[in-house]
């Protein structure tokens, strides 16, 4: 038989790592509930000297067990990435989730991957976390699991919203369905956002005296919220702009081909090639088809009246 693996290779963690503090999950959106929890996992690493540990899965996995009820996702790609790069979180592992992962019961992934793999000394959860095969690993066996095993379990309450209800991906993904960006914003703890490459456009908004740029399409699983303009943020790495963005099609000149396309204010920096975010702050109106080139000049003048308002008071 040959000889097992020392868990630093398995994880590919450090070898000078002696042990971690752990949590467990999809983390979809990084929303202000996710945020205590890094919080809580950041304050145990510090206290006990041990590394902190985000085990995160690829696909969600929903898309595995049960893809007919998969749901779109807040962060797509490298977008949940770089909100986490914004925590205190020592190392990001993500794991493939596939259908033999799957049917681990929550002991079973306790043991094989949490301790043997990534050394987990201590597991923080969130109020209503669920791993192991069908959700089985709730707060209660976890707790009764750390009892027998010698880990710690720290059970992390929610983070509630205005209306009492605690704060989820579940919930935020219905206000951005719905055009609510102001209560996705309260749960995320910043705006929306979505990220794309700049392209090559039919360069029409020039012929409009409205310079923009266009945005590859996300991937099929990022949810977006209704069609419309919007008052947006632009993140790039030339630094970040003011401009409004239309999402859907260009009902004007018979394009019904969904697009994201964003004008900047006061600026025209070169972004060919480059990966931006945009930030949605604001829905100024639906998209629709207007008379002629000129009626949407006009209206695309008063929605630059409007967006620049709405970043004002953002």
């Amino acid at each position: 038989m040959s000889e097992r693996l020392d868990w630093h290779d398995e994880s590919g963690l450090p070898p000078d790592v002696a042990g971690t503090v752990l949590t467990v999950g999809t983390f979809d959106g990084v929303h202000l509930g996710h945020r205590l929890v890094l919080d809580r996992l950041a304050a145990r690493a510090e206290a006990t000297g041990l590394r902190s540990v985000l085990v995160t899965f690829e696909p969600h996995p929903l898309e595995v067990v049960n893809p007919a009820n998969a749901p779109h996702l807040l962060t797509v790609g490298d977008e949940k990435l770089e909100v986490l790069a914004e925590s205190q979180l020592d190392y990001l592992a993500v794991l493939p989730f596939t259908p033999a992962l799957a049917q681990y019961d929550a002991p079973t992934f306790v043991d094989a991957v949490l301790r043997e793999r990534f050394g987990m000394r201590e597991l923080l959860i969130g109020h209503d976390h669920g791993f192991g095969r069908g959700r089985s690993g709730d707060a209660a066996v976890l707790q009764e699991l750390g009892k027998a095993r010698g880990f710690g379990v720290e059970v992390v309450p929610p983070v509630l919203a205005p209306d009492g209800r605690p704060v989820s991906s579940t919930s935020i993904r219905r206000a951005v369905a719905g055009g609510d960006l102001e209560r996705a914003e309260g749960g995320l703890g910043r705006h929306y956002g979505v990220s794309g490459v700049v392209t090559e456009g039919l360069r029409r908004g020039r012929t409009l005296g409205f310079r923009t740029i266009n945005l590859s399409f996300p991937p099929p699983r990022k949810l977006l919220p209704p069609d419309g303009v919007y008052a947006v943020r632009v993140c790039t790495p030339l630094g970040s702009f003011g401009g409004m963005m239309n999402l859907g099609g260009r009902p004007t000149f018979d394009d019904a081909t969904r697009t994201l396309e964003a004008h900047l204010f006061d600026a025209t920096p070169d972004l060919y090639g480059r990966r931006v975010r945009v930030d949605l702050v604001r829905r100024l109106r639906e998209t629709r088809r207007f008379d002629s080139a000129e009626a949407l000049r006009g209206q695309l003048g008063r929605d630059e009246q409007a967006a620049r308002a709405a970043l004002a008071e953002a």
